[in-house]
């Protein structure tokens, strides 16, 4: 079996931002998903997850999911804490390192555990 022996990185940068506000309780992949990442003709590299709520946030999960073209599967959580934001306290913000590839076809989608405003930032690239 010959191995690729020459590194491979990405030609075009791949960052999507999405917003929703709609509460998914579910974690077997069901309900109203956000599409928050598409993965390129060549496949794509995910570097980061950014959260950022909209507003004052109570606690919650994102929930990331992988979609292989026929399933939803449960990727990671990323835990959202309670903020009461203001004028000097800014709103809920995470970054979570993913640093996977996803082959051509593949989505990753999201959804909060409550209605709350929560932006989800997918930062990558395509191959």
């Amino acid at each position: 079996m010959a191995a690729n022996l020459a590194p491979t990185f990405v030609l075009t940068p791949n960052v999507t931002a999405s917003n929703s506000a709609t509460a998914v309780t579910t974690i077997d992949g069901t309900g109203a998903l956000v599409t928050g990442f598409t993965a390129g003709a060549d496949g794509s590299r995910v570097e980061r997850i950014r959260v950022k709520c909209a507003a004052t946030s109570a606690a919650a999960n994102v929930n990331i999911f992988i979609f292989d073209g026929t399933n939803n599967r449960l990727l990671t959580h990323i835990p959202v804490t309670a903020v009461t934001s203001s004028n000097t306290v800014g709103t809920f913000e995470s970054v979570v390192t993913i640093g996977m590839v996803l082959p051509t076809g593949y989505l990753l989608k999201w959804a909060t555990t409550i209605a709350q405003s929560t932006n989800v930032i997918i930062e990558g690239g395509n191959f």
